[in-house]
């Protein structure tokens, strides 16, 4: 008897017992023809203990790389049980496969078949790749399979998939057994809907009838690539798959970007980027309290006030861009197409950083103009009546000029500090490995 993956292991008063012996999980090796195992009687289900809590099953959570998430059944609980397990990489895939831990089981019962248990397991662990920078999924399959006892496999990936100029939502591997969702390819918006429907499809389809004269219609996993497949092929079987769901042109490269642009998470420019933010901040904070700037501010009008502060936006997202080298140019040029996807994700998520400080700037300088300066005095200095406009203009200007000297203090930033701001773990890798080869 092997341990559970978790960890947990029985008691030897509970493995000895009657209810054990009878419900114990049926390994393939044990005479299970199809890996599926049979539902240990109420009470007593894989080895564990009778609990209490939520009907829904046990949880436990998944904060970091090499632990596991688990939803088990709940006791009564009908039918023939069929383990799942989801691998994902940190961060939002990860947080993507535990909801779908939660979630998917009950999704399955009504979707695929309710004659099966459906039980998930997550597990968080960077997906490598292979020498050919493609996901080797019968090789992981595989390993997490005979490791964990599990029959079918979905990969959760941060990786972007493409086929030729179609973004690639999802690929399966039908011997394998596995599927593979690209977690950039469900978009910005809606990534848990999208992530269940697309999980929902690559389980009917590694589970679909007729496939093998077997009880769960699962047919057994070889563990092994089929020779048949000519490699210089296009479509999925160059790469060494039986399908994909891609997405159309068009709407799937914008879907994509915003995914792409997502992972990376711009919002945490400002905190990583501390001179950046330290500059602007004293900057702009010189400029509320300087009577120079009182009068510059009177004098300009809104649509300018705008101007001037999309130019300083502008003008910080483009040094950034320049000066860390964060623009790809691509030697090969078949690589056009896919530099600049990764191009405008870069674009974007440098802007999209660069307005949030903007805005974290002129709230605080808002409040700090509204505790600082008295209006009679601030009346009296421009020698008219101020209201809250006033105060609204002295502050966006002083933002502005706060922006601009933002630029130039992320300059006292390192590349690598910059890049770990900017991007995401699996795209510094990509970037890292790229160097790395151009360097060779």
């Amino acid at each position: 008897m092997s341990a559970r993956e978790d960890g947990y292991r029985p008691s030897a008063a509970h493995r000895s017992s009657s209810a054990w012996n009878r419900g114990r999980w049926w390994h393939p090796a044990e005479g299970s023809a199809i890996g599926v195992r049979r539902l240990p009687p109420p009470g007593c289900h894989a080895g564990v203990p009778p609990r209490h809590g939520r009907p829904g099953g046990r949880r436990r959570r998944c904060d970091q790389p090499g632990t596991a998430v688990v939803t088990e059944a709940p006791p009564d609980s009908p039918g023939t049980r069929v383990r799942i397990g989801v691998l994902a990489d940190p961060g939002v895939p990860t947080q993507l496969a535990e909801w779908l831990v939660d979630e998917l089981p009950a999704s399955l019962r009504s979707a695929v078949s309710d004659e099966f248990d459906w039980v998930m397991t997550s597990r968080c662990e960077p997906i490598l790749l292979d020498e050919d920078g493609r996901i080797p999924i019968t090789e992981l399959a595989a390993r997490h399979r005979r490791a964990r006892e599990w029959d079918l496999v979905l990969l959760l990936t941060d990786l972007p998939r493409r086929s030729g100029a179609r973004p690639v939502a999802a690929e399966f591997d039908l011997d394998a057994r596995a599927g593979v969702v690209s977690v950039p390819a469900l978009g910005a918006v809606g990534q848990r809907r999208r992530a269940r429907g697309l999980a929902l499809r690559l389980v009917r389809k590694l589970t679909e009838p007729g496939r093998e004269p077997t009880e769960c219609a699962i047919p057994p996993a070889t563990g092994t690539p089929r020779p048949s497949r000519d490699a210089s092929a296009a479509g999925p079987a160059a790469r060494g798959i039986d399908g994909e769901l891609a997405m159309a042109a068009l709407p799937g490269r914008l879907r994509l970007l915003n995914g792409m642009v997502r992972a990376n998470r711009p919002w945490r420019l400002v905190p990583q980027l501390s001179s950046a933010t330290a500059a602007a901040v004293a900057t702009a904070a010189y400029a509320i309290v300087t009577a120079s700037f009182w009068e510059m501010s009177a004098s300009l009008s809104a649509s300018r006030l705008m101007l001037i502060n999309l130019l300083a936006v502008g003008a910080m997202t483009v040094w950034i861009i320049a000066y860390n080298r964060l623009w790809e140019r691509p030697p090969d040029p078949t690589d056009r197409a896919k530099s600049a996807l990764y191009n405008a994700s870069t674009l974007l998520t440098i802007l999209i950083g660069v307005a949030c400080m903007n805005v974290l700037l002129f709230t605080v300088m808002l409040v700090a103009a509204a505790a600082l300066i008295d209006p009679g005095y601030l009346a009296d200095t421009l020698r008219r009546p101020v209201g809250p406009g006033g105060y609204l203009k002295l502050v966006w200007l002083g933002s502005s000029i706060g922006i601009v000297a933002g630029a130039l203090g992320s300059s006292l930033e390192s590349e690598d500090a910059v890049r770990e701001a900017t991007y995401g773990a699996r795209e510094r890798e990509r970037r890292r490995a790229k160097r790395d080869e151009a360097e060779r």
